[in-house]
């Protein structure tokens, strides 16, 4: 998995309660039974060179969740290096986004494992919105650095 890129839009609102962000729970049959730890911002692989990363991160929100990347000023929240080595690179968005919108995109695989049957299931099973705290206990830990960026970024 060395080497892989990916790039995402972390979306945030502010709200009477903070700072709210958007985090989309991963598909699959790996992921339906895990929470904490099992949530990510909207994002996807690109090539660089063949496209721009930002350019990637607003396409692969369209793809995941269905509905138009939103216009709003980015933030650049810079890169992450995950546990699988694939380098994470996003930007915040103001967005009020209604989750019951979210039409998610699907990926196909072989499951069971070694069974030969191949079955269809959504990129992602659900999207929320929560606090930073709550967010930090339900996002991938290779991540976690995005909420914290964005929440000095948001202070200054």
């Amino acid at each position: 998995m060395a080497g892989r890129t990916s790039a995402g839009l972390l979306l945030y609102r502010r709200s009477a309660e903070g700072v709210e962000v958007l985090l989309a729970h991963m598909g699959g049959p790996f992921w339906e039974r895990k929470d904490a730890g099992a949530w990510s911002l909207p994002k996807g692989e690109y090539e660089p060179g063949d496209e721009e990363p930002l350019a990637a991160a607003r396409r692969e929100f369209t793809e995941e969740l269905g509905l138009p990347a939103p216009d709003g000023d980015v933030i650049d929240l810079g890169t992450v290096k995950q546990s699988s080595g694939k380098q994470v690179t996003a930007w915040a968005v103001e967005d009020d986004l209604d989750p019951t919108a979210v039409v998610p995109g699907v990926f196909e695989m072989e499951w069971p494992k070694g069974s030969g049957q191949t079955r269809e299931f959504p990129e992602i099973d659900r999207v929320a919105w929560f606090s930073l705290d709550e967010a930090r206990d339900k996002l991938v830990t290779g991540q976690r650095a995005f909420l914290d960026r964005l929440a000095t970024l948001l202070m200054t």
